[in-house]
């Protein structure tokens, strides 16, 4: 039996990954450890993976992380706009991120007016800002959202680059359904406005009457509807239906077609019926319902006593990976379902299963031997957003477990001021593994390491990356090393996913084999593969 010449013996590729830290200390994490300060770009990275403007974290108050994330777009802006463009466009697309899209791109476009930069390579091609403007948008709300932002904080006058650049978006997103779904009274700046002020160019005849019928309505909302808009008229005769006679709809045989041939959400037919969804209703408005509709209505659909036949409707788009992609649902939706039915409902639990592994397509089937810690610290039960219930330790979990079941052998360990391994089985329900998860306590990250590394061919840490300062032994303050120093050797990589965003990590990254990511997907854990193949060194989007 060889003793050294075994498969860890061949030298790994240097890698080079765009994550880039100091390489020494410079500063103090909020747990006290160790802190390595990241250049712009990638601090700017992975906090906008995980940035909501306004929102507290658990170590930092909103308008502190908003003032931070402004500072950081200013920089890089205009040291390499180009940049911008594509982490913007990447963020929003790829990242399904909504808000810190619109943020930087407002934010961008007004640094590189008030600095008075050449907006474009050369004439013949459209501007960094307004490429930037028109990235940041994805849905038929932001247009508006983006210049309600910009009113705020700069004034009541679009420039050039942003009324171009929303204008780009808005004839290709604005349309009948979309009219339906976001074009309301409750909003200070409507679809009509935003046309008003942009003034974008329809590439259709049938847009070009949309769009003057968006702005005839933005004034009267009696308005006639011109014949070739169907369904704003197929809506219309819904409404004007009397409400005595709105259920009888749901009883033909083609109340499906009907709502979905006017536009009907479950949210408009909700109050349309002006009574409760019943049976009838929902199984009616189901087939148009999206992947993250049919999730947060899972209960809603038992309460209401949907048949099996309408229940497999459900389930077949819930596992359906063309509609998971579509809907660019996160991992942690299924989980939030999961937790709504689990005590109440068990036909939806393995449709739930195989649409969470469905999610986590991205996850790569490491070889070897990994070592993988989920960070189950205070500071990972902070909410993701004021708006939810889901954690930064629910996303941890997830990933963590399903690295751990897709790798050809894995280590799974959750640690906090304590560290305890997980134990799981190939096959074994992925949500059923994640209720071994607790809250830990502190961050002792270095101290997880030291317990359980045991000659892995890989580290990977789950984290938000606030490391502990607590014994003397592991981490002195005079300590210039980070959390894999002394422990594991440098020849072994060693992966922090963070999902935090703070300004300080646990560990240097970028070079050799200590690598930084980030987000709340799994759209990049496939650069770990590419890492120790030795093709990494780029951004997710090249």
């Amino acid at each position: 039996m060889a003793k050294f010449n075994t498969k860890n013996t061949q030298p790994r590729p240097k890698a080079v990954t765009p994550i880039r830290t100091s390489t020494v200390p410079t500063g103090r994490t909020y747990q006290d450890g160790p802190g390595f300060r990241r250049d712009s770009k990638s601090e700017l990275f992975i906090l906008g993976v995980s940035y909501l403007a306004g929102e507290n974290t658990y170590y930092e108050w909103g308008n502190q992380r908003d003032k931070r994330f402004v500072n950081l777009v200013h920089r890089v802006a205009l040291d390499d706009p180009a940049w911008m463009v594509n982490f913007i466009h990447w963020l929003r697309h790829e990242g399904n991120i909504r808000t810190a899209p619109i943020v930087a791109a407002a934010e961008m476009t007004a640094a590189r007016l008030k600095a008075k930069v050449d907006d474009r390579k050369n004439p013949n091609e459209t501007g960094y800002s307004r490429r930037a403007i028109r990235a940041a948008i994805a849905r038929a709300d932001e247009p508006a959202e983006l210049i309600a932002y910009w009113f705020r904080h700069f004034g009541r006058s679009l420039p050039k680059p942003v009324k171009r650049g929303i204008a780009d978006a808005v004839k290709h997103i604005y349309t009948e359904k979309n009219v339906l779904k976001w074009d309301s009274r409750e909003h200070s700046i409507r679809m009509g406005d935003v046309i008003n002020l942009t003034h974008p160019a329809p590439e259709t005849l049938i847009r070009s009457i949309l769009f003057k019928h968006i702005l005839v309505r933005r004034y009267n909302n009696k308005a006639d509807i011109p014949l070739v808009l169907e369904m704003l008229r197929n809506n219309l005769a819904l409404r004007n239906l009397p409400v005595h006679l709105r259920r009888q709809i749901l009883k033909k045989d083609n109340a499906a077609q009907i709502l979905q041939d006017a536009g009907i959400t479950w949210e408009f037919l909700a109050g349309w019926l002006e009574g409760p969804m019943d049976k009838e209703a929902w199984e009616a408005v189901i087939p148009s319902m999206g992947v993250m509709a049919l999730l947060r209505n899972l209960r809603n659909f038992d309460n209401a006593g949907v048949s099996d036949e309408v229940a497999k409707m459900v389930m077949n788009k819930i596992t359906s990976p063309e509609d998971i992609k579509r809907s660019k649902v996160l991992p942690m939706r299924f989980l939030s379902a999961y937790n709504s039915v689990k005590n109440s409902s068990v036909r939806w639990l393995w449709a739930l299963e195989q649409g969470l592994n469905e999610s986590l397509n991205n996850i790569p089937e490491l070889p070897g031997r990994t070592l993988i810690l989920v960070d189950r610290s205070g500071s990972m039960f902070a909410p993701m957003s004021s708006h939810t219930n889901l954690t930064y330790a629910d996303a941890a979990a997830i990933f963590g477990a399903a690295i751990a079941m897709r790798a050809e052998k894995a280590d799974l360990v959750q640690f906090g001021t304590t560290a305890y391994p997980v134990t799981f089985k190939k096959g074994h329900s992925l949500l059923k593994i994640l209720k071994q998860f607790n809250n830990l306590g502190g961050t002792y990250t270095r101290e997880a390491i030291a317990a359980f590394y045991k000659h892995h061919d890989r580290v990977l840490v789950i984290t938000d990356e606030q490391a502990a300062y607590h014994n003397v032994l592991f981490m002195p303050h005079d300590f210039d090393g980070d959390v894999f120093t002394g422990i594991v050797p440098d020849h072994v990589p060693c992966y922090t996913w963070n999902l935090g965003g703070y300004r300080h990590g646990h560990s240097s990254s970028g070079e050799g084999n200590r690598h930084t990511f980030g987000g709340l997907t799994d759209a990049c854990f496939y650069m770990v593969d590419l890492v120790e193949k030795g093709m990494a060194g780029s951004w997710p989007w090249d």
